[in-house]
């Protein structure tokens, strides 16, 4: 097996189901499967051929009798293909450990073949991999078929392996192809925790189950199956009881995609869970909460710089120059606010032409981010006046807009230095320590940036913990490598007052579709030192080329100097947008430990600024030498605070979930990469938000 080749697998996977399930996959349930105890759609623990809503998310918690707890997010990233990451806890069964708890994480993926003709015969059919990438210990591979009879029955019959192939199993069907495939590889313990295993998938004895559901009301679902997992390791570990392969389940709704269900599991054990079906198109709260748009204008005398910067001010845009050449005005603008630069855009262009001299025919935006100009945006006045209450004054007002690179935006208005500052509340996490599954800190942090002038920023912050325990973590990293990433404990332990970052930073245009950056300073709590950028992205294209490098030296523990380890890293980026709402980033160079390879991130983006990524590195630091993980993988997810709240904010959080966090495969957590800090005005010059130009 070539080295690292799982991670490109995993990702090819994701990549196939995106081309072969691009269309809808036929005729959806009227309401949404209900979840198994693995979190993806089945019976109880058995699977069903069933897929989520295009895009949906599912989060299921489950409690197993005194011994078991399971936590799985599930996400459907094209109609016909479904991963999910799941972290389970048990109770004295890690054996290698001495009997200790068994803190497990392991990743899902289900791929709908064909969905139900429900005019016809065909059942829909599945295939699956369940723990993938994890320890193994749930490690099963299966094929099933799904078929409704009338609107409230639902019966699944399938074969599995693995896992699922140890209750009366008999001799593998597909040993008739290979030999090889009639006998199953054992683990070979810790060292595999991480791998893929493909000298697994689909070998040894093969077993068959059947699940059966019965929607008995609108919000009461039972169901029943016959499960082909023997519990084997629970009985032998656990002391659990199989008494039965059949296993019962009430499900209740409690809510339009809530579920709280109680079953009983082979005959012994009872089992609670609750299960949540989350649509990311439709935010928690509806969008709209902003204050009113201002009117449109008719002008008034000589303009008044300082309150029309007011004014945008207000409107959650910053005036960073203005300035009137015969007809035409011109104002220099940055975004504080709006998610949807066209929303922005709109509101400004509103109270310029409310603010400029009536004799102004023509307003021309350039918008510009950390003082680098972006897009420039000119409409005439009388486009304004005439569309504010069209029916279709969005799309009448971006067939008029005249939009442009403003590489070279001709002569800008003077600059007005610009400084900002504030308070904010600051969350750290460290998450599947199996000491303690989730660490957190949480503080406070005070930041500031001044620019002097156009493109030039000395930013800064500082953070003072008030609560949290990712100090109390006590495992010394056991890593062959430079400790990059291991020693996350010691920066928490040594101070609690931080320096994240403390940076001089210049960004800049060299040329049409090209972006540049270059820093010098703090970049991160573990490293600091020099850094260059340079992103090529082609208005109106779907791809982008980038390059960074950096020389960085990684700093004390209590941040107030640096340790001797130094390393030149980079890497060379290509970007391309994958419609509807994917994009593909492939970034190779070398990683801050020193090893070299390639990083592939496939994200799914939302036009509200929900995303969800997947990522796998793989470098020549190898599975051996990275350690338990074999390689560097998770997910990301980021939501916007207007999906939350409703109102406009830029503000948003991530959250990346990794298996393990180790230094093979670590790059340098740069803040304001231009790929992202371009992003915006990009997708908004292409067409993106337009919708809500007028709002």
């Amino acid at each position: 097996m070539q080295r690292g080749r799982p991670g490109l697998c995993l990702l090819t996977a994701w990549g196939l189901g995106l081309a072969m399930g691009s269309g809808q996959s036929g005729a959806q349930m009227a309401d949404p499967p209900q979840l198994s105890h693995y979190g993806l759609a089945g019976h109880i623990e058995m699977p069903a051929a069933s897929a989520l809503p295009d895009g949906w998310f599912g989060l299921s918690l489950l409690q197993y009798g005194p011994d078991v707890r399971r936590g799985t997010l599930a996400f459907q990233l094209t109609p016909r293909l479904t991963g999910a990451f799941r972290y389970s806890w048990l109770r004295d069964f890690d054996l290698a450990a001495g009997g200790a708890s068994l803190y497990d994480r392991s990743f899902d993926l289900q791929y709908l073949l064909a969905a139900e003709d429900e005019a016809g015969w065909r059942p829909a059919l599945a295939i699956g991999l369940r723990d993938l990438g994890g320890t193994g210990d749930f490690g099963a591979e299966y094929l099933v078929a799904s078929r409704h009879f009338g609107p409230d029955l639902l019966a699944s019959l399938g074969i599995g392996w693995g896992r699922l192939g140890s209750y009366h199993g008999f001799r593998n069907p597909l040993a008739g192809l290979s030999g090889r495939l009639a006998r199953r590889p054992g683990r070979q313990g810790p060292e595999d925790t991480g791998k893929i295993g493909f000298e697994r998938f689909f070998r040894g004895d093969a077993a068959l189950f059947f699940g059966l559901d019965w929607q008995a009301s609108d919000r009461l679902r039972l169901s029943a199956e016959y499960s082909s997992d023997a519990m084997a390791e629970e009985e032998a570990v656990l002391g659990y009881r199989h008494r039965s392969p059949l296993s019962l389940r009430a499900s209740y709704r409690i809510g339009a995609n809530a579920m709280l269900s109680l079953a009983l599991v082979n005959g012994s054990e009872m089992a609670l869970s609750y299960s949540q079906l989350i649509n990311p198109r439709q935010p928690a709260l509806p969008s709209g909460r902003e204050p009113a748009p201002p009117a449109v204008g008719p002008g008034r005398g000589d303009p008044d710089p300082a309150r029309l910067a007011a004014e945008l001010r207000d409107q959650g845009l910053r005036l960073e120059g203005l300035s009137l050449q015969g007809e035409t005005a011109t104002l220099a603008l940055s975004n504080r606010l709006w998610p949807g630069l066209p929303q922005g855009w709109g509101r400004a262009l509103r109270l310029a032409s409310a603010g400029l001299p009536g004799q102004t025919k023509a307003i021309r935006l350039v918008h510009s981010e950390k003082g680098m100009p972006l897009q420039q945006v000119t409409f005439r006045r009388a486009d304004l006046e005439a569309l504010e209450f069209a029916p279709d004054g969005a799309w009448q007002a971006w067939v008029r807009a005249d939009i442009r690179d403003a590489a070279r935006p001709g002569p800008l208005p003077p600059f007005q230095p610009q400084i900002s500052y504030g308070l904010r509340p600051w969350l750290a996490t460290a998450a599947f320590d199996p000491d303690n599954p989730l660490r957190l800190d949480l503080g406070a942090e005070l930041y500031a940036d001044w620019s002097p002038w156009r493109g030039l920023h000395f930013s800064g912050a500082l953070r003072q913990k008030l609560i949290g325990n990712i100090d109390s973590a006590r495992r010394v990293s056991d890593s062959v490598l430079p400790h990059v990433r291991s020693d996350y404990a010691e920066y928490a332990r040594a101070s609690d007052l931080q320096i994240p970052w403390a940076s001089v930073d210049y960004f800049f245009r060299p040329a049409p579709d090209f972006y540049a950056r270059s820093s010098f300073g703090l970049f991160e709590p573990m490293f600091g030192g020099l850094s260059a950028e340079l992103l090529w992205a082609p208005a109106g294209r779907r791809f982008a080329l980038g390059a960074e490098l950096n020389r960085v030296w990684q700093r004390d523990f209590d941040g107030r100097g640096f340790q001797d380890y130094a390393v030149t890293t980079g890497h060379l980026s290509a970007y391309l947008q994958l419609p509807p709402g994917y994009e593909l980033q492939l970034d190779a160079g070398r990683y801050l430990a020193g090893d070299h390879g390639a990083t592939l991130t496939l994200t799914r983006r939302f036009e509200n600024g929900l995303a969800l990524a997947l990522f796998a590195t793989l470098t020549d630091a190898g599975t051996r030498d990275f350690g338990e993980g074999a390689f560097d993988k998770g997910i990301q997810l980021t939501l916007p605070l207007p999906w939350l709240t409703g109102t406009p904010s830029l503000t948003e959080a991530r959250l990346t979930l990794r298996p393990v966090q180790r230094d093979g495969g670590a790059r340098l957590d740069l803040r304001n990469r231009l790929y992202a800090l371009t992003r915006p005005a990009r997708a908004a010059a292409a067409g993106e938000g337009w919708g809500g130009f007028w709002r």
